[in-house]
């Protein structure tokens, strides 16, 4: 029987594919890797965008070199994708080329339209109906500016010329050579177009975003069968049987399925999901009301807190200012200093995420004195991390949802042990990680696994050994220190008005 699953997780910053293994007993076990970094492009500020065509090329390539060092096509039961969610991308029917760049969900250039929708007075029916908020952030507004900025793409669009959709439309359009056309409802449910409870496209929010429903993928199940892989791309017509958005699937490689659990994800992002069960909630708190997947006619729900900027705070660090020449010193830089020194940075290059949605906010640094050093923003962009994630917890609790015991997290600033010792200190909560840390890719295959019937369910957790840190700051100092955060984040909006 064959049992290897082939999961490909195209992110924000890199695409990677895995093979992994599925033992008889439903463990999972990674036997080849190959990873290729992005370009970001930034032709304005607060612009991102991808290359599509450069992802699938990434994709194909990684594919390809996984296959290989896993012993051949043959090996392989099925595919399963994970995505950076709401990156948005309009391509030709007939072509299945890419019309624009595709726009990255960090990108904020429409953050006009959601301005004028907000003051409309549209958002409580679009929260009541999606879960979300109004906020460029997600697709709806993506897709319309791709439309708009391409001359013809409307016209084109009513004709069915061309698509639209998201990173795992995209990727499964070109694996299946334009058969199938399809998202599954994590990412719709990232569109502000799908409604949350039916998992269908409304045709009220279409129209207010002005996204012709015609060039919308159809929505499917996480496990669902999704189409069949073009035999010439790696010699066997392998089927796509699984797929959901980057932060759900991570949700599934914790196994994270009860309600009351959670895991936030420290990437370009930090991401907070947890599952609260088998009927959505709509956040009192600015949170977002999402999907946390679906499996044939059952669902979870989930609450989400989104930090934009996490990991890319360290890159800034590294790349635009050169305070450091590795990622990995930062760990040890902050350790030099005793304190912080009173210096905070709120990581705003972007705009900030849940609970503030200021997506006019910039990047600010406060308290800096003629003793501050490159020791200090890198101690403070770290501390961040931890600042960001109590807002998010706060937020859930606040929304009715049980404290939580643990938070599982993952993603490559976990690797920090002076940041996750301070998320254990600031959030008052027992941080764990999983030995393996890829918990995207696991989920996407994991998903997949159960499509094609190697697995019989998703409620077993991975059995590794976790790294745990427990808090040991005392209240006051822990106090303090969010007392001078908070100051930082009204500075930073007050700066934005």
């Amino acid at each position: 029987m064959k049992r290897l699953i082939l999961a490909i997780d195209q992110g924000t910053t890199s695409t990677r594919a895995i093979a992994f293994e599925v033992s008889p007993q439903g463990g999972f076990s990674a036997l080849a890797v190959s990873q290729i970094e992005l370009a970001q492009h930034f032709p304005q500020s607060g612009w991102v965008e991808h290359d599509a065509a450069e992802i699938w090329n990434a994709t194909l390539q990684t594919c390809r070199e996984v296959v290989r060092e896993a012993g051949g096509i043959d090996r392989f039961a099925a595919i399963g994708i994970t995505n950076q969610r709401e990156t948005s991308v309009l391509w030709d029917a007939a072509t299945g080329e890419p019309l624009h760049r595709a726009i990255v969900w960090q990108d904020r250039r429409t953050a006009d339209v959601t301005a004028r929708l907000t003051a409309e007075g549209h958002e409580p029916m679009v929260q009541n109906a999606t879960g979300l908020i109004l906020d460029p952030y997600f697709s709806a507004t993506k897709f319309a500016w791709l439309l708009d900025a391409v001359p013809g793409a409307r016209d084109r669009a009513a004709r069915g010329e061309v698509r639209l959709g998201t990173i795992d439309s995209w990727l499964t359009w070109k694996l299946t050579g334009g058969r199938s056309h399809v998202t599954d409802a994590t990412n719709a449910s990232r569109t502000a177009l799908m409604d949350l409870k039916t998992r269908v496209w409304r045709d009220d929010l279409c129209a207010l975003f002005d996204v012709p429903r015609q060039a919308l993928p159809e929505i499917r199940g996480c496990s669902d069968h999704l189409g069949d892989c073009d035999p010439a791309l790696f010699g066997a017509a392998l089927p796509v049987h699984g797929a959901a958005g980057d932060q759900q699937a991570a949700l599934v490689g914790h196994g994270a399925m009860r309600p009351g659990d959670a895991k936030i994800t420290y990437g370009t992002g930090a991401f907070l999901v947890a599952n609260v069960g088998a009927e959505p909630v709509i956040s009192t708190r600015r949170l977002l009301g999402t999907l946390g997947y679906q499996i044939g006619e059952d669902a979870a729900w989930a609450l989400e807190g989104s930090i934009f900027s996490a990991g890319s705070a360290i890159q800034w660090l590294r790349d635009g200012v050169g305070m450091i020449s590795d990622s990995r010193q930062s760990e040890a830089l902050a350790r030099t200093l005793p304190d912080n020194g009173g210096v905070y940075l709120v990581p705003g290059f972007t705009g900030l995420g849940a609970p503030w949605w200021q997506p006019d906010a910039r990047g600010t640094v406060t308290g800096l004195t003629r003793d501050s050093g490159p020791a200090h923003f890198v101690r403070a962009a770290l501390e961040a991390l931890a600042y960001q994630t109590r807002d998010l917890l706060e937020a859930l609790t606040a929304d009715g949802a049980p404290p939580l015991a643990v938070l599982r997290v993952d993603g490559g600033v976990t690797a920090n042990d002076f940041a996750m010792q301070f998320v254990a200190d600031i959030c008052e909560v027992t941080v764990e990680r999983p030995a393996f840390q890829e918990m995207t890719a696991l989920g996407a295959a994991r998903l997949a696994a159960l499509g094609v019937g190697l697995i019989d369910d998703l409620a077993t957790a991975p059995s590794e050994t976790p790294a745990v840190w427990t808090p040991r700051m005392t209240a006051p100092e822990r106090d303090t220190l969010l007392r001078g955060w908070r100051g930082a984040v009204k500075a930073a909006i007050i700066a934005a008005q």
